[in-house]
């Protein structure tokens, strides 16, 4: 029988393939330069086919590392998933700095790749990509009250105000409270904002005062407060503010400023086998492009690093981010720990379904959106960027948790992969980029790139340069499919006890 599906490999050391199509039993797959592996069984699309046989307790290899072990024998042709496969990750481990310093091969962008962008230069310097005014409750208990007023300051002042609400703020102790005022802080400072008001109840534990001191230093004109147990009437003297913030707003005009001054966030969700393979990969030649135009990538979704890290630590850019990295995983393996948890309870059912078996050969498709670039710096949880370049942020998997991290951080902007699909996006603005073709024509109203069309024949160099030209001009005002569809919304990380 003649190869009549197609598979993939990532590395020439793999030891498996991914079908781009659904195979039967008896089936050939073609396999890139040449080559086919009979099917021994059905495999579904996106899973694992052994390239050659793999005794038990041997490693699995894909993208050139190890993603478990084998718990049988494996035979050449055979699906390989988690009836046979499973993760070899454990807890805190202790890790070798590099050898020699990292070596970046920095990418070479065609003329076409744009140097600008149109943005807002704020009077404190930094530069934000819209002009829009934030209000931003320090408590649960008044959300309502701020998307109520966000909605009257749109429809009867044409101010483009947007409430980010949370269920945070109150009866909370120690690092969540703390966790809680420094993602706040964080949105307060966000340049995308040209004014913010920060509307509190009163009464909370997250009180204005704490809040004010973890904002630090902040233009009056920008960023205003408001108590509503301490006046009358809460909706009028929020519009009052708002009105004086438009105002204030309104004094900003784009111009054209370098991509060095972007900063994006890179983050998956509702990964499948082709986020490593499509998305990715695309998202890290954006990366790697910006960063070699002197600007800003932020990385988080740190229980997806587990297994992964070895690679993110060869890349560090001195001895002290080497540490930081290892801090960074081993704190996080301890938060699960100390929660009685294993470290690689994870990929998600949805995962799963879509090909993914270990943790490992999650993460190994994950840090892919980094791109090669080296490790610049490695921040807290709640804290803003300081270092240009590549930055770890911490933060866990979870979407709408980490997706505001990075924002807190100072990411401009989002950009989200998914082979499942899914309508969230940020309180930045949200690129979703789809890992296959088949998500992006069945979700046009969620989707805003395809990276599929690296499984038909696009070169990843030339999706790269597409994306970043599409960055660009979500930079410069361009609304994303989230935007368009009002999904704007924060999550914040919660580790304690609430009284």
């Amino acid at each position: 029988m003649s190869a009549s599906r197609r598979a993939v490999t990532l590395d020439a050391a793999d030891s498996v393939a991914v079908v781009l199509e659904s195979v039967r039993e008896g089936e050939r797959c073609a396999l890139p330069g040449g080559g086919a592996v009979t099917a021994r069984g059905p495999i579904p699309l996106g899973h694992k086919i052994a390239l050659r046989r793999i005794q038990r307790g041997s490693s699995v290899i894909k993208y050139g590392h190890p993603i478990g072990v084998a718990t049988s024998e494996i035979e050449a042709g055979s699906w390989v998933h988690s009836h046979n496969l499973k993760s070899e990750l454990e807890g805190t481990l202790s890790y070798e700095p590099p050898r020699a310093p990292y070596s970046w091969p920095r990418p070479r962008a065609s003329a076409a790749i744009p140097a600008t962008f149109s943005g807002f230069r704020r009077s404190d310097g930094t530069v934000g990509i819209r002009n829009e005014i934030w209000i931003i409750p320090t408590v649960g208990c008044i959300n309502k009250t701020a998307e109520s007023v966000a909605a009257d300051a749109r429809g009867r002042l044409g101010i483009d105000a947007h409430a980010f609400s949370h269920p945070h703020g109150c009866s909370q102790l120690g690092d969540d409270r703390s966790y809680t005022r420094k993602i706040l802080a964080g949105l307060a400072r966000h340049p995308n904002a040209a004014g913010v008001l920060v509307l509190a109840l009163g009464c909370e534990n997250n009180t204005l005062d704490s809040l004010k001191a973890e904002i630090g230093a902040f233009d009056p004109d920008r960023i205003k407060f408001l108590a509503v147990q301490e006046v009358s009437d809460e909706r009028s003297a929020a519009l009052g503010l708002i009105e004086a913030l438009g105002r204030y707003a309104a004094r900003f005009r784009q111009e054209e400023l370098p991509v060095s001054e972007l900063t994006i966030g890179l983050k998956c969700g509702g990964s499948d086998a082709f986020s490593g393979i499509t998305a990715n990969p695309t998202v890290g030649c954006v990366s790697d492009l910006l960063v070699a135009w002197g600007g800003s990538a932020l990385l988080t979704e740190v229980p997806e690093m587990f297994g992964a890290e070895a690679v993110l630590m060869e890349r560090a850019s001195s001895a002290l981010v080497f540490e930081q990295t290892v801090s960074l995983i081993n704190d996080f393996k301890s938060y699960y720990l100390r929660h009685g948890h294993e470290v690689y309870e994870n990929p998600s059912p949805g995962n799963r379904d879509g090909g993914i078996t270990t943790l490992e050969e999650k993460s190994l498709g994950c840090i892919r959106k980094s791109g090669t670039s080296p490790v610049s710096d490695v921040i807290a949880y709640g804290a803003p960027r300081k270092a240009r370049g590549l930055t770890l942020v911490a933060g866990p998997g979870n979407d709408l948790v980490s997706t505001t991290a990075l924002a807190a951080a100072g990411a401009h902007l989002i950009l989200f992969t998914t082979g499942r699909g899914t309508p969230f996006g940020g309180p930045v603005p949200t690129l979703k980029i789809a890992t296959n073709s088949a998500l992006a024509e069945r979700k046009p109203a969620w989707i805003d790139f395809d990276a599929g069309r690296l499984l038909r024949g696009a070169g990843l160099d030339e999706l790269g340069e597409e994306l970043f030209k599409l960055v660009v001009d979500v930079a410069s005002g361009k609304r994303t499919k989230s935007d368009l569809s009002g999904n704007r919304d924060i999550a914040i990380f919660k580790d304690g006890v609430t009284l």
